[in-house]
């Protein structure tokens, strides 16, 4: 994981992403180096946009966290709906049992 971190730090301060600044960015930070984690997380890198990854995981984090509120609004909206065809219901029974008492 110290990699990974040791990429996006290095990518957020412009810096190119290789093997060597990620073995001295991870030696800064007090861990022990590892050659082949290094070369791994270079390789699976390679070709990656970091700065655009994350700008994606943060739209697709917003539209997640803005679902539920949605399906909330929309729950409210059709309980608003409910609501007046329940009480035209019970209008239309109103005046159909004022109605019987006239001719009853």
């Amino acid at each position: 994981m110290e990699y990974v971190y040791a990429a996006l730090l290095l990518d957020a301060a412009g810096k190119e992403v290789n093997e060597q600044s990620l073995l001295e960015v991870v030696k800064a930070a007090g861990f022990s180096p590892d050659e082949a984690r290094a070369k791994a997380v270079v390789a699976s890198l390679k070709g990656v946009n970091i700065k655009d990854v994350i700008k994606n995981a943060q739209a697709a984090r917003a539209t997640a966290a803005a679902a539920p509120q949605a399906q909330a609004q929309g729950a409210a909206a059709s309980k608003k709906e409910e609501k007046p065809k329940e009480e035209e219901k019970k209008s239309e029974e109103e005046a159909a049992g004022g109605l019987a008492s006239l001719f009853g």
